[in-house]
Formats: structure tokens, C-alpha cells, sequence
């Protein structure tokens, strides 16, 4: 019988999006293949602390009695409520540890953390120099996923269509308001969504209808990021433009080197757009999979989601988005790609893949093979200068 694996299911984290990722991890945990791996949950608390055993499990529970029915008793070596920092956490020689904990090592780590301090090649960093596979990008990858400036650069540089958008400093926002308001409206058309350009789930996300509304906007989005991203909303052509929505397509992506497309999916948002609220606080959103698109529209769709992904250099899973005019001629935006997509059973990037034939626990087994093999592949890379032989 083979070895079991040892997965750290890493959760929590500082951002805003601490309990979007302990519902994921719930889910992973519940899941997961227990004959094929031993799973170690590590918990971030939102001030930064590392913890595990005990301690990583009432994290998890969070004093949410629907988050307590999905405790799960999971192997570990550490006493039940021991902190833990992160470099002891993740050391893969065990010998290294000495007398502190007794652990032993973890084969690969699954780090289910959405937004800041997580998604964006930070913890991805210690992953590295801890010489340790994690499922999902990589630095670059995870930091260009979660900078939604960055990123649009980087699909123009690829010739992906995007939708027309500036990006402003909190700092130039703040010294001159007025020039940045003109600034916004000589280049775009009303109504625009201002984003903070480093967070996820639609934290800090606004709708804005016209110059009164544009301000307090900005406002929100400059308290989560320094930079502020503010796009031209896509909508409907001719008369009806200022009242159709833009339809929301997105597509669940996975592999490496290799990357393939699941089937195109929808969101009909409850709300006016599909915000923080809409995603996670209401049951108002209706998910369409496979959408109602054509055959040729679905494989432009799929195509551009692959091309998304390579031109971010990501790596295991991400979800693409893109925007469709609702009507006139259809043209299709890509908005985004998410580098750690919501990854409860229930969130999209599962679904879409189970709607194209792969199931949740499927899925969870084949992100730890994929992060395990480009460990390997990494592992071939010279780091030091051995000289002329």
C-alpha cells in the first residue's frame, strides 16, 4: 500500500477575506481523500498568529455553529493548542525542528487563503524558501492574480480584450481630488466600478453612477490597497445602454505547463453587480453552467481563459472572468483571473468542474498531484553557480 501524503490545509489568514477562507477550508477538510492523504490543519488568526491541532480547529469553528458541524478530527503530532510559527510549520526536514514540536515533515501544503497576505505571492514566498510544494501559482503568478492592475497590463501585453480602465495612487487621490475626478471622467463613461487594485471576493468594490457617487467611492476602495483601479462598465448598445447589465461568464482553469478549460458558466447576480454581499450573504445569485451561450462563444471563452492563465505564468487552478454586452453584438471582455478562487463545494470554480466531469474530491487529489509536480520540475532548476566544468 502506498505512503499517505501529509497535506497542511493552511486557512484563516489577515485579510478581509478570513472567513470566506475558513468556509473553503471546511470544505476541503470535509472532502478530502483521508486513504489517500493525512491532513494537518494550520490556521492563521487575523492578527497574524499560526496555530494548529486544537488551536488551528476552534479557528476553524470560529464559533459559527454551521462552520462547528464541519469540524473534522484531523491528524497532527502537535499538543492540541499549540502555537506555531510559520517557518517551524513548514521546515521539511524534521531533524530541523529539534525539541520544539516533534512534528513530522508535510509533503505538500494546501494553502486555502483568499486575498491579501495569501493569494498575492506572499506566503508563497515562504513556501519557496521553505523548499515546500503548494498547490497554486507561483510568487510571480500570485502576486500579478491579485493586482488587478498589474494583471491588465499583462493581458494587453498578451492582446486579450479588456474593458477601458485607469489606475490611480491613494496618495495622488488623496493630494488632488478634483484632478483625479477629471482625470476619471475624460477617459471614461459612467457608470464605472472602482476597485482597490490587490483584494478579492468584491471587498471594497463599488458601483458608481455619476460624479456624486464617484468620491466616496474612491474613499472605500483607497482603505484596502494603494493603488485604485476604476473600469468602464460594459453594457448594452443604443438607447437601453445605461440600464442593461453586463452578462458575467467565468471559467474554472487547471494544470500547469498544460492548462485546460472547464465548461463556461454564469452568475445572475441578485444585486445590481455581484459584490461581497451577493457572493456570500445572500441566496439571491443564480449560477448558470453551463451558460447560455453558443458553441462558438463558449470556445472563444475557454480559449481566452487558457491565454489568461499562461499570461499570468499561473499555475494549478484559477477562475477567469469575463463580461459580456448583454446585447448589439456581444463583445466579450476578459475582467479578471483569481489565483485561489472560493473553494467551498458549493462555490463556482467546484461546480464548473464538476459540471464537466470531475468531482470535488477528484479535483482536491489532482491540485496536490499538480503542486507536487511542479515542485518537481522546480526542483531541476540550478539556484547557485557551480562553475565552469
Amino acid at each position: 500500500m502506498a505512503k499517505k501524503l501529509r497535506v497542511g490545509v493552511l486557512f484563516g489568514g489577515r485579510s478581509g477575506e478570513h472567513e470566506v477562507s475558513l468556509l473553503s477550508a471546511a470544505s476541503i477538510l470535509k472532502a478530502i481523500d483521508r486513504k489517500k492523504f493525512d491532513v494537518v490543519p494550520i490556521g492563521i488568526t487575523k492578527t497574524g498568529g499560526w496555530l494548529t491541532g486544537g488551536g488551528a480547529q476552534a479557528l476553524l469553528a470560529g464559533g459559527d455553529s454551521e462552520l462547528g458541524g464541519l469540524m473534522i478530527e484531523a491528524a497532527t503530532d502537535l499538543p492540541s493548542s499549540a502555537p506555531v510559527d510559520a517557518v517551524t510549520a513548514l521546515v521539511p526536514d524534521a531533524a530541523r525542528l529539534g525539541d520544539l514540536s516533534g512534528t513530522k515533515s508535510l509533503d505538500v501544503i494546501f494553502p486555502v487563503l483568499h486575498g491579501t497576505f495569501g493569494e498575492d505571492g506572499t506566503i508563497q514566498g515562504l513556501f519557496e524558501l521553505a523548499d515546500t510544494a503548494y498547490v497554486g501559482s507561483g510568487v510571480l503568478g500570485s502576486a500579478a492574480g491579485m493586482d488587478k492592475d498589474v494583471m491588465k497590463r499583462l493581458f494587453a501585453q498578451a492582446r486579450l480584450p479588456i474593458v477601458k480602465h485607469v489606475t490611480v495612487l491613494r496618495t495622488a487621490w488623496e493630494a488632488s481630488p478634483r484632478k483625479t475626478v477629471a482625470a476619471v471622467e475624460a477617459a471614461l463613461k459612467y457608470p464605472v466600478f472602482v476597485k482597490p487594485a490587490n483584494l478579492g471576493s468584491s471587498v471594497g468594490i463599488s458601483k458608481v453612477h455619476d460624479r456624486k457617487e464617484l468620491a466616496p467611492a474612491l474613499n472605500v476602495a483607497a482603505r484596502y490597497d494603494r493603488k485604485i483601479v476604476i473600469e468602464e462598465g460594459v453594457a448594452g448598445s443604443g438607447k437601453s445602454r445605461a440600464t442593461k447589465k453586463a452578462r458575467e461568464l467565468e471559467v474554472a482553469v487547471l494544470g500547469n505547463d498544460d492548462p485546460k478549460a472547464s465548461v463556461v458558466g454564469e452568475i445572475i447576480p441578485g444585486k445590481e453587480f455581484y459584490d461581497y454581499e451577493a457572493k456570500y450573504l445572500s441566496d439571491g445569485s443564480v449560477p448558470v453552467i453551463p451558460a447560455k451561450i453558443t458553441a462558438a462563444e463558449s470556445k472563444q471563452i475557454r480559449a481566452m481563459a487558457v491565454e489568461a492563465f499562461r499570461a499570468c505564468d499561473l499555475a494549478g487552478l484559477a477562475r477567469v472572468d469575463f463580461l459580456m454586452e448583454p446585447d448589439g453584438k456581444r463583445r466579450i471582455y476578459l475582467n479578471e483571473a483569481n489565483t485561489m478562487p472560493g473553494f467551498t463545494s458549493i462555490s463556482m470554480y467546484p461546480k464548473l468542474w464538476q459540471a464537466t466531469g470531475l468531482s470535488y474530491a477528484d479535483l482536491i487529489t489532482r491540485l496536490i498531484e499538480l503542486a507536487l509536480e511542479r515542485h518537481k520540475e522546480r526542483s531541476r532548476t540550478t539556484f547557485s553557480f557551480e562553475g565552469a566544468k
